[in-house]
């Protein structure tokens, strides 16, 4: 019995730790497995309800792997602690199979009386270098945490948590064999994206609306107006390379001026110093030549809208209103 779980617990870092080389390796430096076999014995004392013996054994286990595991935790087979300094385990905690336990997670406790206080990790969870996972909440099979995130929640199988407090960020998978990314997805940078569009959709209408507004158009504007919008149109195969997204559907392109054969065209940038700006104004300058019949274009690089320093200078004015 104690050489199957042996076995196991081997095949399962082999399986989990692309650095495990050897099984001698595995038995002697892997304080993760170590904390392990320290916490079967102290479960089995306090289970027999020799408490103040089984907590002498996890204290030991904690002076010699970094690893708090209390002797009143649940732990299943095959979960792996890989380096694991730092990681605490309350005493209600559950903790399914096949769970890997990355450096300095904690299933910490939010309540003062002797209840279920702990998480409970259901089986194949991963949870990130640095996560807290908080209070009596289920983490679902599946579930990715991420590094650093705060989980005040519970989660459902499958789903990916990042930031703080802990928001899923990524769908619940169809299938156990579902192809998943494996960089953890960015629920901000989604909701600004989004943003982004509704901005853009927004202009669209207004730019619309300014172009069929009252009063007589004369065919010169007209002209300028079309022009305008082949250029916008020719703009959206600019990319931006640190994000992969056009750059008028990212928002850079704040106006467009065409006065005959020239175009001035204004773009925000983060600063002027931006190491891209001569890269996109080179991009912006090549791809509009020619529109229309341009033969000058001009990009001005504004400063970023929300500069503290002109803010600073405006908050007085900025009271007062």
């Amino acid at each position: 019995m104690i050489f199957n779980h042996l076995r196991e617990d081997i095949r399962a870092i082999f399986s989990k730790d692309p650095a495990a080389r050897s099984t001698l390796e595995i038995l002697i430096c892997y304080p993760g497995l170590h904390a392990l076999w320290f916490h079967r014995r102290a479960h089995w004392l306090w289970s027999h309800n020799l408490k103040f013996f089984a907590r002498f054994v996890s204290h030991i286990s904690r002076f010699l792997t970094g690893i708090e595991i209390h002797p009143g935790a649940q732990i299943g087979r095959r979960v792996v602690i890989d380096h694991g300094m730092g990681v605490v385990i309350g005493e209600t905690a559950e903790v399914g199979n096949d769970v890997l336990i990355y450096m300095g997670v904690v299933l910490g406790g939010t309540a003062l009386e002797n209840v279920k206080r702990h998480p409970t990790i259901e089986a194949g969870v991963i949870l990130g270098s640095g996560a807290i996972i908080l209070g009596p909440i289920r983490i679902g099979k599946g579930a990715k945490v991420g590094a650093g995130s705060v989980v005040v929640r519970s989660v459902p199988p499958g789903a990916t948590v990042v930031g703080v407090p802990g928001r899923i960020a990524g769908p619940e998978p169809v299938s156990p064999d579902e192809v998943t990314e494996d960089v953890m997805p960015d629920p901000m940078l989604r909701v600004i994206s989004r943003l982004l569009d509704r901005q853009n959709q927004l202009e669209e209408r207004l730019r619309t609306i300014e172009q069929a507004g009252p009063g007589p158009v004369t065919s010169v504007i007209r002209q300028d107006f079309v022009c305008e919008n082949e250029i916008r149109e020719a703009l959206r195969e600019v990319i931006d390379p640190e994000v992969g997204i056009d750059i008028v559907d990212l928002g850079l392109i704040k106006e467009i001026r065409v006065k005959g054969t020239s175009a001035e065209i204004d773009m925000v940038l983060t600063c002027k110093a931006c190491p891209l700006s001569d890269h996109l104004s080179g991009q912006v300058q090549r791809r509009v030549l020619g529109v229309c019949g341009i033969e000058h274009v001009t990009v001005n690089v504004l400063d970023e809208p929300w500069n503290w320093d002109r803010f600073v200078k405006q908050r007085g004015v900025l009271r007062q209103i």
